[in-house]
């Protein structure tokens, strides 16, 4: 038998966490059926690019990853969201720019991929010599956390946004599915299972809430069913659960005993994007928007310890100085931790470019800049009241096993979104941490939006 070397893909992922997890299963099956992988263009036999199409940036980084492939390779699939996008004549936008590439596919399209892979790469099968995976398949996270995706699709329609065009509906995946999946990646070492999907707080409206089963029992389909069984399985293995992703629908009230014990970190990741009722109903925002200042005080008294992250949009189309005031006393009140911001971009194909009273560049440039002045100035007050604190700490990073300090996060710290816990040399010489351990630290300082804090 003549042991034929096997075919090199590069790979280049780009977007969010979900087009992540379209990575890591594309590389997975890539990974079982023996093609090994590059770490450059040049040395590879084809490249494989998961692009973004959501904002403008992202498709001109998206475009120009593409670009650099072609230059430097010249076999390129493309994958992703810009794969599902068109261009104003209706034809592959992809395709239009780049009409060199091999094929294109649109986002979670594993099996389209690989039939272009084994289309213009193809492998001899050798089953006894092919690399089999581990059951978690390939991850691109480090080893400690990883992402679990629940869900595909949304079925929302807000103004500003094109992802059900591109996803298409919402998609939950079989309870059992997910379960098994998690409790494989905690049997692999995973620490911090970060729950991700378009709408979270969504999970089995698609199927009715479908009873499903694992492990021998009945699950339903449900949020809070298959959060409590995530729950149970981290706590076998002395692991955390992270909420991204969450509509802040009356349901996630019910959520709360979950965060409040520690049991699912009491960390959520909310999406509300403006506070003003008439923007909200504008951009067609779900989830009776203009409640959410009484929400977050109901899950604050219930869950006193509640870390809030979101994103907001600032400068969209007709929003009035007032309801951008509108906007910075509702981050003043509500003492939202984390905020991430975008000055409204028009999106191709998003029905919100139709709306009246489009504000000029400079004018959302400004205002995103003042919202994120008001939101430091909360987060930042926020984090100077936990200097004292005990806090456990997931290890990111460890110099000489600790010895000469290192980087982790706390619950209220996701990766890389967040700030991060900046950890001291332990006071004890013994003292030895790795990456991926837990070590309680004390909060000594802060700077910016990190915490500093002593093993």
């Amino acid at each position: 038998m003549t042991n034929a070397v096997a075919p090199k893909v590069g790979f280049v992922s780009l977007g969010c966490p979900k087009a992540l997890t379209d990575s890591e299963l594309i590389l997975t099956r890539l990974s079982a059926e023996g093609y090994q992988t590059s770490k450059t263009h040049q040395d590879a036999d084809l490249v494989i690019v998961n692009t973004c199409g959501f904002i403008d940036s992202a498709v001109q980084e998206s475009l120009d990853a593409i670009a650099e492939a072609l230059d430097q390779n010249g076999r390129v699939i493309v994958t992703g969201c810009l794969g599902a996008r068109k261009n104003p004549e209706g034809g592959d936008l992809v395709k239009a720019m780049h009409p060199k590439v091999l094929a294109v596919t649109g986002p979670h399209a594993t099996d389209e991929v690989m039939q272009a892979v084994h289309t213009h790469l193809p492998k001899p099968h050798q089953p006894f010599l092919d690399l089999i995976p581990s059951p978690v398949g390939v991850k691109l996270t480090p080893k400690h956390y990883a992402y679990l995706k629940i869900s595909e699709g949304c079925n929302h329609r807000c103004t500003f946004c094109i992802i059900p065009s591109l996803r298409g509906d919402l998609v939950s995946r079989p309870v059992g599915d997910v379960l098994n999946e998690a409790k494989a990646l905690f049997e692999q070492g995973v620490k911090e299972l970060l729950v991700v999907s378009q709408d979270t707080s969504a999970y089995g409206v698609d199927t009715r809430y479908r009873t499903g089963f694992w492990n021998g029992r009945p699950v339903k389909t449900q949020a809070l069913p298959l959060l409590e069984a995530l729950a149970e399985l981290a706590d076998v293995h002395g692991a955390w659960i992270r909420l991204h992703y969450v509509y802040p629908y009356p349901s996630v009230d019910d959520w709360m005993p979950l965060l409040s014990s520690g049991r699912v970190l009491p960390y959520l990741d909310i999406p509300f994007q403006h506070s003003h009722p008439d923007v909200l109903r504008r951009m067609k925002r779900p989830a009776s928007g203009e409640k959410n200042m009484e929400r977050i005080q109901k899950w604050r008294e219930a869950c006193p310890e509640l870390v809030i992250r979101s994103t907001f949009i600032a400068g969209f189309p007709g929003e009035t100085e007032a309801e951008f005031e509108h906007l910075l006393d509702f981050l003043r009140q509500a003492h939202i931790d984390r905020v991430g911001s975008f000055a409204y971009s028009p999106v191709e194909g998003a029905t919100a470019n139709e709306l009246p009273g489009a504000l000029p560049e400079a004018e959302r440039q400004a205002r995103k800049a003042a919202l994120m002045a008001v939101a430091e100035s909360v987060s930042i007050a926020k984090l100077r009241r936990r200097i004292g604190d005990t806090i456990q700490v997931l290890v990111d990073e460890a110099s000489f096993a600790g010895r000469q300090g290192g980087v982790g996060r706390s619950y209220a710290e996701a990766p890389e979104i967040d700030g991060v816990v900046q950890l001291l040399p332990p006071e004890r010489i013994s003292t030895r941490y790795r990456v991926g351990d837990f070590v309680r630290a004390r909060v000594v300082d802060t700077r910016g939006h990190d915490l500093i804090a002593q093993p």
